[in-house]
């Protein structure tokens, strides 16, 4: 039975593909997920992609995530700079936590510039576009000793 990866996209993340593609690409959230489902299945990881403009759904799915998925990947979107119930839900999660951006939050606005998902993360990854949905996939997976099946 393959381990789980849970992938939480937050708010405004659905509108990927056509939202500011200068900053954020082209690329559709689908695609996004087709790509880390598609390199989890290198490490015998499956995906379970959930999305919501909802903080409350993205809590709900951490807390189901709780002794069933061996790690999360998380991209916030803007509950990353205020969403402290996503980080007390994360920070409740006993598995490895890799928070994920597109975008570097650094170089951009400067109220991008604070994370309340950093403190309760295992490692961040920003700013690499959608390569970063792999990038992240590996982290999870060197984080979990697991090498590509």
């Amino acid at each position: 039975m393959a381990q789980v990866l849970l992938l939480l996209s937050g708010p405004n993340l659905n509108l990927l593909g056509d939202r500011e593609p200068d900053v954020y690409g082209t690329d559709t959230l689908d695609d996004h997920v087709v790509a880390a489902t598609a390199r989890a299945a290198r490490y015998g990881l499956e995906v379970e992609h959930v999305q919501s403009n909802a903080e409350a759904d993205l809590v709900d799915a951490v807390h189901g995530a709780r002794g069933r998925a061996a790690a999360i990947v998380v991209n916030a979107g803007a509950l990353t700079h205020y969403g402290w119930s996503l980080h007390d839900a994360l920070a409740a999660y006993d598995g490895p936590i890799v928070e994920l951006h597109l975008s570097n939050p650094d170089r951009r606005e400067p109220w991008r510039h604070t994370s309340v998902v950093s403190p309760v993360a295992t490692g961040l990854i920003s700013g690499f576009g959608g390569h970063g949905y792999r990038l992240a996939v590996d982290a999870v997976a060197e984080l979990l000793g697991i090498t590509v099946a």
